[in-house]
Parts: structure tokens; sequence; C-alpha cells
């Protein structure tokens, strides 16, 4: 199920492969449009990965009760890539009412951890504040 993305996504040639509500995957083939001035693929694209992976797994898992917007984002960069591909893995570590909370690793092609995050989701819900809205 490799799906084009679009924006920034569609920019860095990321390729959606699995989302549901429970986990998502994305690649991205690493061209020199990718590299840093030394070479090495800009933590910037990591950041994205992250950013994105998080974001399209809280979104389908919210479904029509709201949006999600990221609010956090922390990424740690392991091992210095030049070429092949990455591939992100995303999945939550909560998902509550108002917040979700996700981790997403990136490996080469080698299957090497290169780089890890994790992605604070808000929950934006129509009803957020009311008493009698509907809660999850």
């Amino acid at each position: 199920m490799t799906q084009p993305s679009a924006g920034l996504d569609a920019l860095l040639g990321v390729r959606k492969v699995e989302v549901s509500g429970e986990r998502v995957r994305l690649q991205l083939p690493v061209t020199p449009a990718l590299h840093q001035p030394h070479g090495l693929v800009h933590g910037g694209v990591y950041c994205a990965m992250v950013e994105s992976a998080a974001s399209l797994g809280g979104a389908r898992w919210l479904g029509e009760q709201g949006r999600v917007v990221g609010v956090a984002n922390q990424t740690d960069f392991l091992r210095a890539v030049r070429d092949g591909e990455l591939t992100a893995v995303g999945s939550p570590v909560h998902q509550g009412y108002s917040q979700q909370l996700w981790q997403v690793e990136i490996t080469d092609s080698g299957g090497r951890l290169v780089a890890r995050g994790q992605v604070r989701l808000q929950n934006l819900r129509p009803d957020a504040g009311r008493a009698d809205g509907p809660g999850r």
C-alpha cells in the first residue's frame, strides 16, 4: 500500500507504506537533496519523518472526532547516513482524550537504528471544554 504524500513529505520524497491508528511505516530514499553541507542526511529530515509518522497515526486514530497538531518533537540522531533508504516506524505510547504520545524509530537500509524520536500531539476536538461532549 505505498501511497504518495503531500506537502513537506512530498517535497522530501516520503512514501506512506502503512498507516493506521496503531502503527505507521514511512520510507524515504536518500538523495543528495537531503544532505547537509558535509554529505550526511540533514537532521531536519529525521525530525520531519518523526513528526509525520506520529501525526499520520494520531490523525487516523482520532478520526472524525477532531484534528491533531504536534506540540513537542524530540528527536535524537544516532548514526550518520549518506545514501540508501530510511524507514520510519511509529507507534503510540499513549492515546488519551486530549493528547497522544507517539514514538518513532528510523532505520537505514541495513536495518540499523539511525534516529529515534517522540512527538506529543494535541487532540483538537470540536467539543473540547464541553461537559456534555463525547469522550474516548
